[in-house]
């Protein structure tokens, strides 16, 4: 955990393509700067004063020279960005099935909630070889979620979401530290992630203290709110159906569409005013400090566990939280 490496080995899939472009760049920059040192090392020695190097009709223009020097670093460069973007879209887009994995950044720790209801602090166990996505939020200031094995690092923010995912490749314990200035103690806000095998990883799941699952837990806070009052099968107000909302594109108001995830389902609870459903009234107050961080990831994981409407109270049945990564047919 505390070992010194000059460069930390690759354990993630995307890691090793992120070390090559990283690599290629040093190279390259290596390359240029070794044209620029020996030219420059040539022309000092051959033309210094008192060299009998001859200086008549010095040519002081070649078109082939300036087309060179012009294409062959644009090409180059084009090359780069669009290898580069293909790799940023490549991170900002998980597997649809990966696994979800909460976390709460706070002054000084990492809080972290499996969908099966498993709490964690300053540590993250994860399954080797499956997609993992983080969904991330801060309760007060600024956090940088950082893991150097994996090549990733992520800001995360109070009041939205942020997500980044991965595929741990190599079973072991990494470090885990924050990389944005939060405060007095922040540098001793770190933290390891464990990578199991699976059947590990499942036989730590089944042990230690476990709360309800998150959807189990959601759905328990969803009735607590009164929101199944309103957004049940049999309600009497008319608000739209969370039946397989998740994931899906909702047509707005004001002509806009968005789609239905994370963040769109925050700002319905807190800021309901801010995306109305295309033929619905504002009417939904907002549940701004009544519901904490903790709450808002329970809802949302009950949200996106909703599947084919069922039988139950208001319209709607808590879904079997330890199946929820495999029975949501809208997980991103």
């Amino acid at each position: 955990m505390n070992a010194f490496h000059l460069i930390v080995p690759p354990a993630s899939s995307l890691a090793l393509r992120y070390d090559v472009l990283f690599y290629t760049l040093i190279g390259l920059c290596a390359v240029v700067a070794l044209g620029i040192f020996i030219s420059l090392t040539w022309f000092s020695v051959k033309y210094r004063r008192g060299s009998s190097a001859d200086r008549s009709n010095a040519q002081n223009q070649s078109l082939g020279v300036e087309i060179a020097w012009t294409a062959i670093p644009l090409v180059t460069f084009l090359g780069i960005f669009v290898w580069a973007a293909f790799l940023f879209e490549r991170m900002q887009t998980p597997p649809a099935d990966a696994l979800p994995i909460y976390v709460v950044a706070k002054q000084w720790m990492w809080r972290v909630q499996h969908p099966d209801g498993r709490r964690e602090i300053d540590a993250l166990h994860v399954p080797l070889g499956r997609a993992v996505k983080l969904v991330m939020t801060s309760q007060d200031v600024i956090h940088s979620f950082f893991v150097p094995a994996f090549r990733l690092k992520q800001d995360v923010l109070p009041g939205r979401y942020t997500t980044m995912w991965f595929t741990a490749t190599t079973a072991g314990d990494y470090p885990l530290f924050c990389a944005e200035y939060c405060g007095a103690d922040h540098s001793g806000m770190e933290g390891r992630v464990t990578v199991l095998p699976p059947a590990q990883y499942e036989t730590w799941l089944r042990s230690g203290d476990h709360t309800e699952g998150m959807a189990a837990a959601g759905f328990a806070r969803f009735r607590e709110l009164g929101c199944s009052g309103c957004h049940g099968e049999n309600s009497k107000v008319h608000a739209p159906s969370l039946e397989r909302v998740y994931g899906h594109t909702v047509q707005l108001q004001d002509g806009r569409s968005i789609v239905a995830d994370e963040p769109y389902i925050r700002d319905s609870i807190l800021l309901p005013r801010k995306d109305v459903v295309a033929g619905f009234e504002p009417i939904m107050p907002s549940f701004a400090g009544q519901v904490s961080e903790d709450d808002l990831l329970e809802l949302i994981a009950y949200i996106q566990s909703i599947g084919e409407p069922q039988a139950g109270a208001a319209g709607v049945s808590p879904p079997s939280s330890r199946a929820l990564p495999q029975e949501s047919s809208h997980a991103q």
